[in-house]
């Protein structure tokens, strides 16, 4: 990934909204979720709910599906991966033992969720608490 799209997109998730939606998208996976809903779920009104949407969109942070009248979205995951990566690839050159715990940390929640507990990084603090509870 080159720095200026790196840079586009962290700039896409540097919002509220935006980040929200994000998230919102991502607890949504693998199914996606219609534009609609998040728009419902995040209380933002669809037109402004769109424009955040192509704004991730054009940074390639989600790509979008229609199914009959609803658009669905769904996370890039390769491109997130790739944002993340451009962050991480200089990390502590020659010292494993700093890169371990962040890389750890970083390691998605992936159980079911009904099963949702937390991060390995032992915080327990739920790392989904801005996010609205209807999201949940």
């Amino acid at each position: 990934m080159e720095k200026l799209d790196a840079i586009e997109a962290f700039a896409a998730l540097a919002q509220t909204t935006r980040m929200d939606a994000f998230r919102t998208i991502v607890m949504h996976e693998p199914d996606g979720i219609a534009a609609g809903e998040v728009s419902r779920i995040l209380n933002v009104p669809q037109n402004t709910m769109s424009t955040h949407l192509a704004i991730l969109s054009r940074a390639g942070l989600i790509s979008s599906e229609r199914q009959g009248r609803l658009i669905i979205y769904r996370v890039s995951f390769d491109k997130l991966r790739e944002a993340v990566s451009f962050l991480l690839q200089d990390c502590c050159v020659g010292h494993p033992d700093i890169c371990t715990p962040l890389i750890g940390d970083i390691i998605p929640c992936c159980t079911p969720r009904d099963e949702f507990q937390n991060c390995k990084s032992g915080d327990s603090t739920d790392i989904r608490h801005d996010v609205p509870d209807a999201v949940r």
